[in-house]
């Protein structure tokens, strides 16, 4: 049990007792930690396009050895470099107290910056003919989840690794329905990684049951409606 100030319905300061159910053991603390990190949403989107390069290489049948590492390093830097920097500099700015987003309000301004780099990603690659339709629709997943997202911290701080996670399951399950390859190993690896992630969350995160399920179910929705969008499938 554990004692909280908090701010009642009448707007004084007051003691509240909760219970914390939350694993005290270093060790799992410490894998938590890790998983949070390595699969932060950050990084999801170049794994997933990784994934899609190793495994679907006639895809990206015009594209030399070095054209493949360019697309990862875009991918990076518009889903990973640009939205990190953004944090850093608010943060420098004094409009955040810490990278870790850990209130509604500090996430409003990353959210809306990244959804300008997530809408330039998604504009440019509908417009390369190069690209897959399924790396199209991951990054216009990707800006929807993101916008979801935005609306969603009006209400409540949804998790945004399980957001990543939501759309992570869905885009690879897309892959495991469309594609004659076997895609059931990597479906079964992102249902095991989803379900480590998000129960990592509820360890070293304040967020409640609701926020991790309210963010998986907007990330597997925004690759729906992204495959919806870009008439993936009929």
């Amino acid at each position: 049990m554990e004692t909280r100030l908090v701010v009642d319905n009448n707007s004084e300061m007051t003691e509240m007792s909760f219970s914390d159910h939350r694993p005290k053991n270093k060790i799992i603390r410490g894998v938590a930690i890790v998983l949070s990190y390595v699969f932060h949403p950050l990084f999801i989107p170049v794994y997933l396009i990784w994934l899609l390069l190793n495994t679907q290489a006639f895809m990206f049948g015009q594209f030399s050895p070095a054209e493949k590492m360019l697309a990862l390093v875009r991918f990076f830097i518009m889903y990973s470099f640009f939205p990190l920097v953004t944090v850093l500099l608010a943060k420098g700015l004094g409009f955040l107290q810490s990278i870790h987003l850990r209130t509604q309000k500090e996430r409003i301004i990353p959210y809306i910056a990244s959804n300008i780099y997530y809408f330039w990603m998604c504009y440019v690659l509908r417009h390369q003919q190069e690209f897959p339709k399924e790396a199209v629709c991951l990054s216009m997943a990707i800006f929807i989840a993101s916008s979801a997202g935005l609306m969603a911290n009006i209400y409540m701080k949804v998790s945004m690794h399980a957001m990543a996670m939501g759309i992570m399951v869905a885009f690879v399950g897309m892959m495991a329905l469309g594609e004659a390859s076997n895609y059931t190993i990597y479906l079964s690896i992102a249902l095991l990684v989803a379900g480590m992630v998000c129960t990592a969350r509820m360890i070293v995160s304040d967020h409640t049951p609701a926020q991790i399920y309210t963010g998986l179910i907007i990330g597997i929705l925004s690759l729906v409606v992204g495959i919806w969008a870009d008439g993936i499938l009929p």
